[in-house]
């Protein structure tokens, strides 16, 4: 007998598993809108956000972590390459994850409701990290001596004044969402398909990593942190034991000819010289030493 399966199978869907779907548009809609008045909201503190920036800065520092100019300075040598970076970051981040969302839900229910969980938790623990500790990004602190890319270069989504950004809260750097939902998206796109090619979903926060980090928009930290609260989260949000494995099945109904199980062999534990599903005697593999075979005379 085979072990069972640990990856999805191409069969339809359970859309028992699937959720009401306005209910589901209703609630991810009014999840996106508590989290962006709530950045809003968040929105100044600008001295302790720039105090916090200094301090973040040290930290990386002295845990040697690689300084940010080292990334933007691979982008600086081509003026497409930074204009490709900023757009990445304005235009993919928000897309990607609702098409995930999108076809999660139509046609993997279950990884469907563990994700909008897991993305709900994480969304949720950056709004209250982004309420307890403003943080100016790297491209705001004069220490750093980073390129603000998207003012320089463009496209942007912030304002050039930050303190009075009313489209988004700029200090609100710490943990990187951008980061996280990447990891997210391309961790529930691997554990949902089955091609041998799924790792490659990996390049998607990789490159949104070199992205933010490259842009000046985040620090380092700021994608360590968001990691591990996604850690935190996919723990806590289990995937069903149905979604995971598919139980193995002998063979299909018609490779015996019925809808019974296949036979057993009297030395492979038959026993009683029955089917599996019962019924008809089963068929010895050899016969026996006193001429007859195990299911009876010949």
């Amino acid at each position: 007998m085979r072990l069972a399966r640990t990856e999805p199978t191409d069969q339809e869907p359970d859309i028992r598993a699937r959720p009401p779907l306005v209910r589901e548009f209703l609630l991810v809609a009014g999840l996106f809108l508590a989290y962006k008045f709530g950045r809003q909201a968040a929105n100044g503190h600008v001295e302790e956000a720039f105090r916090n920036a200094g301090s973040v800065w040290d930290l990386e520092r002295a845990l040697h972590l690689p300084g940010e100019g080292a990334v933007q300075g691979l982008l600086l040598h081509s003026q497409p390459l930074i204009h490709a970076a900023n757009t990445y970051y304005a235009a993919v981040h928000f897309p990607a994850t609702a098409l995930f969302l999108v076809w999660l839900y139509w046609r993997r229910p279950a990884h469907y409701v563990r994700s909008r969980r897991v993305l709900a938790a994480l969304t949720g623990a950056a709004l209250v990290l982004h309420l307890l500790f403003p943080l100016a990004p790297p491209r705001m602190l004069p220490a750093a001596g980073l390129v603000d890319t998207g003012q320089v270069y463009g496209p942007t989504v912030y304002g050039q004044t930050p303190a009075t950004d009313t489209m988004a809260n700029q200090f609100a750097a710490m943990p990187s969402l951008h980061v996280g939902w990447a990891v997210m998206v391309a961790l529930g796109l691997i554990a949902a398909t089955r091609s041998r090619w799924r790792l490659l979903w990996l390049l998607h926060p990789a490159i949104t990593l070199f992205v933010v980090v490259g842009t000046a928009n985040h620090y380092w930290l700021d994608a360590i942190v968001v990691v591990a609260l996604l850690a935190v989260a996919l723990a806590a949000f289990r995937l069903p034991l149905s979604a995971r494995t598919v139980p193995a099945r002998l063979r299909g109904p018609g490779a015996w000819g019925s809808g019974e199980g296949a036979p057993v062999p009297a030395y492979a534990g038959g026993g009683s010289g029955t089917y599996e599903g019962g019924g008809r005697p089963a068929i010895s593999e050899a016969p026996v030493a006193s001429g007859t075979y195990a299911g009876g005379a010949r």
